[in-house]
Formats: structure tokens, C-alpha cells, sequence
């Protein structure tokens, strides 16, 4: 069943109609213990009176030609269903009522008892006489009392069960009116247009739809953060290509004009430069759009940083007069996760520090206390402290840039290791200029 409102009107219907059940059920019990106490004490009332009116002294023999009399008067619409003997203690039956049958309605005992008498089910109460010689019986049929119960259900039930069509009517309505203002989200949702990221006013809205509608605000947030992120990354992009695609264009015709053949060598070696930094920016974006569309990783797998930094020394652009230094006992750290997105992270770093650092600078890459992560420390200018925490944003170039920096390495560098589960700390050098960037893989 795909229409809530069905469900429901479905599961109020069904679970009135358990409750009606039950109710019928437990009515039905009740109002038959009650009926049968009560019908039971008329028996007794009514076996009271006969004998309150009987006199020993006149009670006809077998022999009189009267034979068994009528003993009650005229009865009620009930009484009128009563069986009444008078027997004699010599076991001749003196009067009886009418409809009573011939035969005795109770054996020889005192108070109630039930008994089958020509196929019927009777139940009797007796009261035996000694001195007026004389045992009264006042029976009904069983099968009277089951009909007196069922009519009583019936009474009862039977408005209950007409009332059944003008329930679910007015259930299905107040379904209806219920999810009115669900109704109203749907339609004011299909009325917007794509652009449209208008957050729902969820004050307005029952309680119950209230967290659907903080769920579909924090959704649009999160739409309108991407697009906004896209329209970014895409103005960014343009923008940054351009530079370096009109330095190529204007470098290749200075080097097909030049006759000279320094000018184009400079020329030449420019165009280098700015295949160099085009490629790292659009290395930069793709890894950035990657990491920003990855979940975070499950540590399945662990790698040596050491084998890790070789593999990207060795990779690595050149490095004029910088020495980078790996601690060998990196080859004990091991980094869990996958092994794409730590060589990222590492290399990106690995690039920065490269980048910032002067001629004769050192690179090193070293532990963390405790050997639970890694780290490295630059000889360049560092970071200032009030922008530390800007550094990872996207496109943020603080005033330490490097020419052909982006913006985007340390932003990277901030993703990855969100992926990764890891904690990322940066700091400038207290000993000396220079930053340190530490990948902190669990707290000592």
C-alpha cells in the first residue's frame, strides 16, 4: 500500500474494529454471567411463591378426577416462558402449569440443577416440603436464556455495526484534513523552480513534519554549499588558466620571433613554468573534486611512510639546493587507509614545503611523539599566526604565496585527512622561521 492515507485509515478501521470485537466478546461474557445470576434468582423467587401458596391440607390425590391444576396467575412476558410442578413426596404430581412437561423437571434434590427432559436443556430450581408433603420445581429452558443473551448482543452490537460506514467516513476525513499540511509542503515544493533553495518555515509546520523540514533545510544548505562551491571552483579556475594560458601564447611568440638565441631560451624556459603551474592547478582541482566526493575510508589497509615519501621524493619535481631528509624510523610508522589518498595528502605537503623554502633549506620528515604519526619542518617563512586557520580554506593565498602557489594544496592536504580520520596540525617552528605540519594518526 503506497498511499499513507490509506495505511492509516486501514489501521484505524482494522484497529477500531479489534477494539469493538474485544468489547462484543467481554459484553458477551459478562452480560451472561449477569443474565444467568438473574434468571436463576427469578427461578428461586418464582419457586418461593408457588410453595408460599400451596396448602397441604387440600393438595388433590391421584385419585381425584381434577387432575393437576394450574397454581399461577397470569404471568409476565418472561414468566410466561416458566415451568411449574408440584409434585407429592409419594411421587404423584399434583398441578403443574401450563407447558410444563409430565415428567419431573429435578431429581430429588433441593436448589438448582440442570436436567435434559425430551431433548431439553432445563434449568430448575427445587424446594422440598416435608411437612406440606410436597416438592415444588420451577424450570426454564437453557435454550430460552442462550436466546435472551443473543438478543441482548445483538441489541448492542447491531447500532454498532451501522455505525461502522459513518466511522470510516468520518476517519477518512479527518485523515484528509490530518495531512493537509503535508499536501501544502508537497505543492509548495513542486511550485519552486531549481534555483530556488528558500529554506521551509518549519514553524509553521505540525510537529510531527517538522523534522522532515529541518531535514529537507539542512539538504538545500548542503545543495546550495556545492553549487556554490562549483560556481567557485569553476570562477577560480577560468580565472587562474587564464594567466598562465596568455603567458603561453605570448612566450611562444616571442620565441617564434626571436632570432636571438637567449631571448628564446628565456622564452622557452617560461613556457615550462607555465605548463608547470597549469598542470599542478588542474592536478589540484581533480584531486580536490575527488576527495570532496569520496565518504569517509574504512582503515583497511596500513603503509610505511617511508615508502611512501621515497616514492614521492623520487617522483617529485626537482629541488634545486634543498635537501629533504627522511628519518628512517618512519619505516615503523605505518599509515592505515588507502594508499591513493595518503600519497595526495603527503605529496601536496611534500610540494608546499619545496615551494616556500630558500635555497640550502632543509625538508624534514620525521615521527610524531610516540611514533603515532608523522610529520614535517620547513626552513621557510611559515604561516602567520592569524592565518593559520585560514591556510585550509579553498583558494586562500596568505601573504607568505609562493608565485606559483593556488591556494588549493593545504586545502587538499585539510580534505584528505578528514577522509582518513586523522588529525592535521599545523604550526610555525618556535627554534627558528619555518612551519610544521603534522599528520596525527592517534594521540599519545
Amino acid at each position: 500500500m503506497t498511499s499513507l492515507k490509506r495505511r492509516l485509515f486501514a489501521i484505524l478501521v482494522a484497529a477500531t474494529g479489534i477494539i469493538w470485537l474485544v468489547a462484543g466478546a467481554w459484553i458477551y461474557v459478562s452480560s451472561r454471567s449477569e443474565l444467568e445470576h438473574v434468571l436463576d434468582t427469578r427461578l428461586q423467587e418464582a419457586a418461593k411463591m408457588v410453595h408460599s401458596l400451596v396448602d397441604g391440607r387440600n393438595l388433590p390425590t391421584a385419585n381425584d378426577a381434577t387432575g393437576p391444576t394450574l397454581l399461577l396467575p397470569e404471568p409476565s412476558a418472561y414468566e410466561r416462558q416458566l415451568s411449574c410442578q408440584i409434585w407429592s413426596l409419594d411421587g404423584h404430581l399434583v398441578a403443574r402449569s401450563t407447558g410444563a412437561p409430565a415428567v419431573q423437571l429435578a431429581d430429588n434434590v433441593d436448589g438448582y440443577s440442570d436436567r435434559v427432559v425430551a431433548g431439553e436443556s432445563w434449568r430448575v430450581y427445587a424446594i422440598e416440603d416435608p411437612v406440606k408433603r410436597v416438592r415444588v420445581m420451577v424450570g426454564d429452558r437453557i435454550g430460552l436464556r442462550q436466546k435472551l443473551v443473543n438478543d441482548l448482543i445483538i441489541g448492542l452490537l447491531a447500532p454498532a455495526l451501522l455505525m461502522l460506514p459513518v466511522l470510516g467516513a468520518l476517519i477518512w476525513i479527518s485523515l484528509g484534513r490530518g495531512l493537509r499540511p503535508l499536501r501544502d509542503m508537497a505543492e509548495d515544493l513542486q511550485q519552486r523552480d531549481a534555483e530556488d533553495m528558500r529554506p521551509l518555515d518549519a514553524g509553521k509546520l505540525p510537529t510531527e513534519l517538522r523534522p522532515l523540514a529541518k531535514a529537507l533545510n539542512a539538504l538545500f544548505d548542503k545543495v546550495e554549499a556545492a553549487r556554490r562551491h562549483e560556481r567557485e571552483i569553476t570562477a577560480f579556475a577560468a580565472h587562474e588558466l587564464r594567466t598562465p594560458l596568455a603567458g603561453l601564447k605570448t612566450q611562444t611568440q616571442i620565441a617564434r620571433a626571436a632570432s636571438d638565441p637567449a631571448v628564446r631560451d628565456h622564452a622557452l624556459s617560461q613556457i615550462l613554468i607555465s605548463v608547470d603551474r597549469t598542470t599542478r592547478l588542474v592536478r589540484q582541482l581533480l584531486a580536490l573534486t575527488k576527495l570532496e566526493a569520496e565518504s569517509p575510508v574504512v582503515r583497511s589497509a596500513s603503509h610505511k611512510a617511508a615508502d611512501l615519501l621515497a616514492e614521492i621524493v623520487s617522483t617529485g619535481p626537482p629541488a634545486a639546493n634543498i635537501r629533504v631528509e627522511i628519518d628512517p624510523a618512519l619505516a615503523e610508522v605505518r599509515l592505515p587507509g588507502p594508499r591513493e589518498i595518503w600519497m595526495l595528502a603527503l605529496r601536496n605537503v611534500h610540494e608546499n614545503a619545496i615551494q616556500h623554502m630558500p635555497d640550502g633549506g632543509v625538508v624534514a620528515w620525521r615521527p610524531t611523539l610516540g611514533a603515532t604519526g608523522l610529520m614535517v619542518i620547513d626552513q621557510g617563512p611559515g604561516i602567520p599566526d592569524e592565518e593559520l586557520d585560514l591556510v585550509t580554506q579553498r583558494f586562500y593565498r596568505g601573504r607568505n604565496r609562493s608565485p606559483s602557489g593556488t591556494g588549493l594544496g593545504l586545502t587538499i592536504v585539510a580534505i584528505a585527512a578528514q577522509r582518513l580520520g586523522v588529525e592535521l596540525e599545523l604550526k610555525n617552528r618556535t627554534d627558528r622561521t619555518g612551519l610544521q605540519v603534522a599528520f596525527i594518526i592517534a594521540r599519545p
